[in-house]
């Protein structure tokens, strides 16, 4: 039927999609958290960070419809599409994934879905 040349490189092909579909699922159960960093001032930008803390104010932007929280003192930016499903209130307690930027010289975390953060509250 198959060739040995052709066994084997079906052989090859299924292991490389059984790892993948494992990789997939550990990624599923253990979400950003396998690879965002805790947030401190010294992480470059562009990395996913794991910040956890008090929402201190709650600003919408006045174009746009963006959000922009202080969370422990740390600016966390919300687009408008992910500010839409969310119902936050000052001093609740949230955890979220997001990536660091520096935006006009300001650092600050953005938040690109809403499943990205959870109000602990």
């Amino acid at each position: 039927m198959f060739e040995r040349q052709e066994r084997w490189a079906l052989a090859l092909l299924v292991c490389v999609v059984v790892v993948v579909l494992a990789v997939q699922i550990l990624f599923d159960i253990g979400g950003r958290s396998l690879v965002a960093k805790p947030y401190s001032p010294e992480v470059p930008d562009g990395a996913l960070v794991l910040l956890e803390g008090k929402i201190e104010s709650i600003t919408k932007t006045s174009t746009g419809g963006h959000l922009i929280l202080t969370v422990s003192g740390t600016r966390v930016f919300i687009p408008s599409n992910v500010a839409a499903g969310l119902d936050l209130q000052e001093n609740e307690s949230v955890v979220l994934y997001g990536i660091v930027q520096t935006y006009r010289g300001e650092r600050e975390v953005v938040v690109n879905a809403a499943g990205d953060l959870e109000v602990l509250d």
